[in-house]
């Protein structure tokens, strides 16, 4: 408000003073005298006055036009200057808005109307970290791989852009089936920006399926260092890849540092079946048959296995099959109404020819949760307790038809494996397998040697009193029992 004031008071000031002035220069007397080529020209006061003010502008006008003609000059030999300066602000703003409308066409799908708009910003710009990255993108959307590799390699030539570079190429390597080749390109992402998440887990995909294991847990530690990975994921799956070292060293015949790396991956993570095992056997093969059995147990109190009762067995393999009942008790006493330990305990007194203690110990098993597994047991105690050939071939003949029960199936893709693997053969995930039953039952008789405990041995001749179930595919056979976790070695 007073500064309004103010400004009006400085306003009213100047305007009485011009009046005042042009007052006395009309009263005044005299004036100015100038003579041009011989003829002498008066001026009064106002006159010479008006003539000076006329004189100022034309003098300022001569001074911009000559700034006019120094800068034109300067703009034709190429030199910086005002109007150079206006004519780049108006290609950046034309350069900019093409950018703009390509990255609009590319989220819109428009391949081919991103690439002319990337091609309109790289004559206007001289970005191109930009338009080359637009370029590359709009290429391969348009499915011209060829250019979108020439713009990475360009990228790569760039240090602000060669991780995106090689990124893309990487990438491109992939779609290919060049697993090698995205390999290198994948280490050399990783060293450029460790803490990319999607290029440390392309790296650790391809470290295991390459099976080098020792790269894939330097990965796994980086992972876990930048904060990509919780610390107990990381513990198991460096677990899971110190178990896939330690297997790979045992391929070599190298059985001192298999067992120190199967050892060194049950620590990790004890609830790993298959670590758990091969520690197991380590311990055993050094004689430590209290540490393997330790190792068995905190394992099956975990989750009951067929796998660790098969190494348990070969803690003492030649016990005879009362001492074996008597021992395995530290098994199936612990998750006793668990499947796992109710068939182990029925297949343990089977192979004990304890007929009824075998039914006693399956129980409803049959019934409740009919598998391939436990209804091939109740024909198996059918037969030990003397049933006729029809109620035992009953057994098995809907034993042809029931679920396998738990198996090792890839969270990921569901697909189902035989044995335990550190990648899905199917999807290549790496750590997904669990043992579980598959979400759909399968259907189709497994092979008896491959399963723990039950073993259906294979006589050399077949007896008279064998009894025989065929249906177009499977033949079922039982001559003889006996397993590695109950048959008298």
């Amino acid at each position: 408000m007073i500064w309004s004031l103010v400004k009006i008071i400085i306003f009213v000031v100047a305007v009485a003073a011009l009046a005042l002035g042009a007052g006395w220069l009309l009263e005044t007397e005299g004036g100015i005298q100038i003579v041009v080529a011989g003829k002498e020209y008066t001026l009064g006061p106002l006159q010479s006055v008006i003539a000076l003010v006329a004189l100022v502008i034309a003098v300022w006008i001569g001074l911009k036009l000559l700034g006019l003609l120094i800068a034109t000059w300067h703009f034709l030999n190429g030199d910086d200057t005002a109007l150079s300066r206006y004519f780049e602000r108006r290609k950046y703003a034309k350069g900019y808005d093409a950018l703009a409308e390509g990255m609009m066409a590319l989220a819109s799908g428009e391949a081919r109307t991103a690439l002319a708009k990337a091609e309109k910003a790289d004559r206007y710009l001289d970005r191109p970290e930009l338009t080359n990255l637009l370029t590359a993108q709009a290429a391969e959307m348009a499915g011209d791989r060829k250019k979108a590799e020439e713009t990475y390699r360009k990228l790569v030539e760039n240090d602000a852009t060669r991780f995106v570079g090689v990124r893309g190429i990487m990438k491109q390597k992939l779609a290919d089936g060049e697993t090698e080749t995205a390999l290198k390109l994948a280490e050399k992402a990783f060293a450029i920006k460790p803490k990319h998440e999607e290029t440390q887990d392309i790296l650790l995909k391809l470290q295991a399926d390459k099976e080098d294991w020792k790269g894939a847990r330097e990965t796994l530690s980086a992972k876990l260092k930048h904060g990509s990975l919780p610390r107990d994921v990381h513990k198991r799956r460096d677990a899971v890849l110190a178990l896939s070292e330690a297997r790979k060293v045992l391929d070599q015949d190298e059985t001192i540092e298999a067992r120190e790396a199967a050892i060194e991956a049950n620590r990790l993570s004890p609830d790993l079946i298959p670590a758990a095992v091969m520690a197991a056997r380590g311990y055993i093969e050094k004689g430590q048959k209290r540490y393997a059995t330790r190792i068995l147990k905190k394992a099956w109190n975990a989750q009951p296995h067929p796998d660790l009762a098969a190494a348990f067995a070969e803690v003492e393999p030649d016990e005879d099959t009362a001492a074996r009942l008597k021992r395995f008790a530290a098994l199936t006493k612990s998750n006793a109404d668990h499947p796992e330990a109710r068939m182990l305990l029925s297949e343990l007194n089977i192979a004990a020819e304890d007929f009824p203690a075998a039914r006693r110990a399956l129980g409803d098993l049959a019934e409740s949760d009919p598998t391939t597994r436990s209804l091939t047991l109740m024909a198996a105690i059918e037969r030990g307790e003397g049933a006729t050939d029809a109620v035992v071939q009953g057994w098995l003949a809907r034993a042809l038809t029931a679920p396998r029960g738990p198996q090792w199936v890839c969270d990921n893709c569901h697909n189902i494996h035989s044995e335990w693997a550190p990648t899905c053969g199917n999807c290549s995930a790496f750590d997904t397998l669990t043992w579980k039953r598959p979400p759909n039952a399968e259907l189709s008789l497994p092979g008896g040697t491959e399963m723990l405990p039950l073993l259906v041995g294979a006589p050399a001749k077949k007896s008279d009193d064998a009894v025989t179930v065929v249906d177009d595919e499977n033949v079922i056979e039982v001559e003889d029992l006996g397993n590695p976790a109950t048959q008298n070695t």
